[in-house]
């Protein structure tokens, strides 16, 4: 942000922190100068994570803290404030893994709401404790990822995304005056562990092999790759940047042009 102190490293807290997406994306920002803060509930993965990201020598903080939790998530960005005196940056990443599909007669409603409380939820408790800090500073930036499932009716985790998107959209209109974007980012079908498991087991369901699910998938993305956690962690840097100063209440694709809708 143009207007930091040249003497400041930018602060970004990336939560769901010990896997997914978020450690190829704080790898970029960590390489774009900033110093990184991960936030998750598993402390060992977690610590495995700032240990991995901070090898190359860069400023990286391990916090433990659960989404779910309001007095929690406070005193994560307590500790924050107090190590690094700002927070520049807030990417809300934390979900549950678990998909919410099936017939609508054998769905749990609770899970459904728990799956909303995390990502929801919890990315509504990280905003709610990091802008006072930032409305101080005159400036943040705040990216929540989505997904593509809050644009189709495949699964009702996608309830999820779409609620993501309208939270978006209402901050950036209340943020806005005190120079603060909210933006949403929805990856497409993007290189993780996660995706190499769901692979394996739709192979075991189907018959055939991960490289033949895989390879299905390519076949319908329009640029033929998967995407990668280190191209979400530039299009973040981009809007965290200069160029994003303009750019707020969106929600934006990076998904190789997987996802056909049109959107006006």
């Amino acid at each position: 942000m143009s207007d930091r102190p040249v003497d400041a490293n930018p602060v970004a807290i990336v939560t769901g922190g010990s896997g997914g997406l978020a450690p190829g994306i704080a790898a970029v920002l960590r390489d774009q100068g900033y110093a990184i803060v991960l936030v998750a509930r598993g402390e060992e993965a977690l610590t495995a994570a700032a240990d991995a990201l901070s090898a190359q020598g860069a400023t990286v903080a391990a916090v433990g803290a659960d989404v779910t939790d309001a007095a929690s998530v406070s005193a994560m960005v307590a500790q924050v404030l107090e190590r690094f005196g700002r927070i520049d940056l807030l990417v809300n990443a934390a979900a549950s893994s678990h998909p919410i599909g099936g017939a609508i007669e054998e769905v749990e409603v609770g899970n459904v709401i728990a799956d909303l409380d995390t990502k929801v939820g919890g990315y509504l408790r990280c905003i709610q404790a990091v802008v006072p800090a930032m409305k101080r500073q005159g400036q943040g930036r705040i990216v929540n990822i989505g997904g593509l499932t809050g644009r189709s009716s495949d699964t009702l985790s996608g309830l999820r995304n779409a609620a993501v998107a309208h939270l978006t959209k209402v901050l950036s209109d209340q943020l806005g005056p005190a120079g603060i974007t909210v933006n949403a980012l929805h990856p497409g079908i993007t290189q993780t562990p996660h995706l190499d498991e769901l692979f394996e087991e739709m192979a075991q369901e189907n018959g055939g092999t991960a490289q033949q699910v895989e390879a299905d998938f390519v076949s319908q993305i329009p640029t033929r790759r998967l995407c990668t956690p280190a191209e979400m962690g530039e299009t973040i840097a981009f809007l965290a940047g200069p160029g994003g100063r303009s750019i707020t209440g969106q929600s934006i694709t990076v998904d190789g042009g997987y996802s056909r809708g049109v959107y006006l």
